[in-house]
């Protein structure tokens, strides 16, 4: 339970407007929502507090308007084909129900601002596809039989769906295969992009682009390969620094020029162990000028490795893409460590963009293809005729919910273990996500502009404050 003992509205010998004589200004109104990693709250609005200036021993954190920082894109999802199958599975009521409650704006919704998307299959499909499959030995250099294939099913509906309910939200895809006939060992899995065909893949993506526009769907951004050093999973490919900046340089940046498609192109989309890799294409003045930033993953080496292609190259951008929730993880466990991560983490480390993988998937955590994830939990859960939410709704809620885009990161003070980021929004308010990393109960100041109110935050406990 959060602490109102020093500043509560209840307590009026506490309250800022009872402190003030003159010296301070008024007590200011803080709500907040609290999330405990046994469950028993669940983004769940706590009692409002006043601020005031009754001093303890408590430590500070610290907000500072002053000092402000990225803007913030979005926070979000990767809509797989599977997450859109599920989705589609329930009835028309349901389903409207649940995508008002993710992507519309009100007190009921959770306001994910940002999705991403596979270009053709994902692991999390039910079967593997491009969007120009030929028979085996056959090629379609022209791209004469591209078409959106499977996604017009179950992806395009949904996402139209969705943008009928918030028109503004941001598209990423990324591509986990080429079509087979363009890869050196002709199969879904591994292998890279024969040199031959760089041209026919960078008009690939310029007929992806146009024709998703056609069906009223902006792409904002792509990346030309995820986990391009991964190439055991199905689908996947190769791809190495050298061979997506010449890729991006020489054929992808070109084709998006000449076709005039304003599609951001964003690097890497990997693991946080391998910030060389953006770097690399960073460091190639040719390739740059095409790059709008790059994208990690954190199933490898540490969040501050968006700081380090940072500090390299200040004026591109970072993006976090992808950490998925398994069968196997604990809602305690996962909730602390994704906030402190990859919310947090993320935040404090320059990105624009944090998004958890898979928002949804069935009970058995299907669809996938064969040799695709097994454990993939979705942020929701569909089945018996309705669904349920998991911990990744609540980890990304507590910042989806409060910080839309346009949104800019200003300065907060670190205080022991308690991990925490601050937005300055639009509208002028300002919010502070908190995560307790410590194994006991943490009590602390929330101080702003000499004033301050103090909560009490359990283990492994999110909150989020807002004023």
């Amino acid at each position: 339970m959060f602490l109102q003992s020093d500043c509560s509205k209840h307590d009026k010998s506490n309250s800022g407007n009872n402190n003030n004589n003159g010296n301070n200004p008024p007590g200011v109104n803080i709500s907040s929502w609290l999330t405990k990693g046994d469950q028993t709250s669940l983004l769940k609005r706590q009692e409002d507090q006043i601020t005031g200036t009754v001093g303890n021993s408590y430590p500070n954190i610290d907000i500072d308007t002053s000092q402000t920082f990225q803007t913030i894109d979005g926070f979000g999802y990767a809509l797989t084909g599977g997450s859109a199958y599920v989705i589609n599975q329930l009835n028309a009521a349901d389903k409207t129900s649940l995508l008002q409650e993710l992507f519309g704006n009100n007190d009921n919704s959770i306001d994910v601002s940002y999705l991403r998307i596979s270009i053709g299959s994902s692991d999390l499909n039910a079967s593997v596809f491009s969007y120009d499959d030929m028979p085996s030995g056959q090629t379609d250099v022209n791209l004469d039989h591209f078409n959106l294939s499977q996604d017009t099913i179950d992806l395009i509906p949904i996402l139209k769906q969705i943008l009928s309910i918030n028109p503004n939200i941001k598209i990423l895809g990324s591509p986990w295969s080429p079509p087979v006939w363009m890869k050196d060992n002709g199969n879904s899995v591994g292998g890279s992009l024969q040199t031959q065909y760089y041209d026919a893949y960078a008009h690939y993506f310029v007929k992806y682009v146009q024709q998703m526009q056609a069906n009223g769907i902006t792409i904002n951004a792509i990346t030309p390969q995820n986990e391009p050093l991964n190439g055991g999973n199905n689908p996947s490919m190769i791809m190495t620094a050298q061979q997506e900046g010449d890729f991006i340089k020489n054929y992808l940046g070109p084709a998006f020029q000449s076709a005039s498609i304003n599609t951001k192109i964003i690097v890497y989309d990997h693991n946080c162990d391998r910030p060389d890799y953006p770097i690399d294409i960073l460091n190639d003045a040719a390739a740059r000028p095409f790059v709008d930033g790059s994208a990690f993953h954190l199933y490898a080496g540490d969040i501050s490795a968006l700081s380090t292609v940072h500090t390299a190259y200040p004026d591109k951008n970072l993006y976090f893409t992808e950490q998925w929730t398994g069968a196997n993880g604990s809602f305690d466990g996962d909730l602390k460590w994704h906030e402190k991560n990859v919310i947090i983490g993320t935040m404090r480390n320059w990105g624009k963009v944090a998004l958890e993988w898979n928002l949804a998937s069935d009970g058995s955590y299907s669809p996938h293809t064969p040799g695709g994830c097994t454990e993939c939990k979705g942020a929701i859960t569909v089945g018996g005729g309705g669904f349920s939410r998991n911990v990744s709704y609540y980890i990304l809620a507590h910042a989806s919910k409060f910080v839309p885009p346009g949104s800019v990161r200003i300065a907060s003070s670190s205080a022991g273990n308690l991990n925490n980021v601050a937005f300055k929004t639009p509208a002028g308010k300002k919010v502070l996500i908190v995560e307790n990393d410590d194994s006991a109960a943490s009590t602390f100041n929330v101080r702003f502009n000499g004033q301050w109110i103090t909560s009490n935050l359990p283990a492994g406990g999110v909150a989020t404050f807002v004023w």
